[in-house]
């Protein structure tokens, strides 16, 4: 296997994570649970689905997995029929819209999921512009556009739900986030959208000091098992989504499938929960994260 190209944001994600170590506190250590709140749902994990789209065998059994497990689902891009199916399966679903350039689009689509029983809405707004220029960019055959701040607030303003945005990735955007009115964001490079981006756990520890309690906190990208979900949470994510390690499970095996390695990952998770003398998620603890030399 060649190389990485430079600045591959995917390959710089993994390199940090692997240089982050975890102390043992073991002695005196108890059961752990894993159980979350998210938007208000109750769920019995914090890892997530990542919000994917145009899967095998469709979305609605992408759904039906992650209700099996117990964990929220993220979707992405689909029909506002498809999005009927994934909801008829009784999933806790937070639907990630496109930065649609028709506002009208965007303004239907967030409809559709108010009316059909989504828990959380979003955008995701790093899926606006080109790779290689400034120009906006076509997704599927649409044509996006970067949302401003008055776009945003439009938006938020536009439904009764949660509103998440995914894409951000620093300090800065956060507190805007907070200051338009979001209940939560997604720290996300879109599978390396951006070159060279600083991997979101990195940046976990100043953003959880930065918003408080006030912004939901999801960590998204390279998130490969329960470990690297522990080192995520540890350092201040209120939840971590997944997506790749759950695209062959689910096409080859249906949910079940999928629901199973959802689950894998939430044992791992306990386990290194177990090994820190973590009680809950509400009691992780940074302080158990250290780094290795990192190059």
């Amino acid at each position: 296997m060649g190389r990485a190209p430079s600045g591959d944001s995917v390959a710089i994600n993994r390199r940090y994570l692997d240089h982050l170590l975890v102390e043992s506190r073991i002695v005196g250590a108890v059961r752990p649970s894993t159980e979350t709140v998210l938007f208000g749902h109750r769920f019995e994990t914090p890892v997530t689905t990542g919000a994917l789209s145009h899967l095998k065998p469709g979305m609605a059994a992408f759904a039906a997995g992650a209700k099996e497990a117990g964990a929220a689902c993220f979707i992405g891009m689909g029909s506002c029929r498809e999005l009927e199916d994934v909801l008829a399966t009784g999933a806790a679903v937070i639907k990630i819209i496109k930065p649609y350039a028709d506002p009208d689009e965007i303004l239907s689509r967030l409809a559709c999921a108010e009316r059909n029983g989504a828990v959380a809405v979003g955008m995701d707004v790093e899926h606006a512009v080109n790779v290689q220029d400034d120009r906006d960019s076509v997704v599927v055959g649409c044509q996006m556009k970067l949302p401003t701040k008055e776009d945003l607030k439009r938006y938020i303003s536009a439904t009764r739900l949660p509103f998440v945005i995914k894409g951000a990735l620093s300090v800065r955007d956060a507190l805007t986030c907070a200051e338009l009115g979001c209940a939560g964001i997604v720290l996300s490079h879109h599978n390396g959208l951006m070159r060279w981006a600083v991997p979101p756990a990195m940046l976990l520890k100043d953003i959880r000091k930065a918003v408080g309690n006030s912004l939901t906190v999801i960590a998204d990208g390279g998130i490969e098992d329960g470990f690297d979900a522990f080192k995520a949470l540890a350092l201040g994510a209120d939840a971590v989504s997944v997506g790749r390690p759950l695209m062959a499970p689910l096409e080859e095996g249906g949910p079940s499938a999928m629901a199973r390695t959802l689950r894998a990952f939430t044992d791992e998770l306990r386990a290194m929960m177990l090994r820190t003398g973590t009680p809950d998620l509400a009691h992780m603890d940074p302080t158990v994260i250290h780094e290795a030399p990192w190059n």
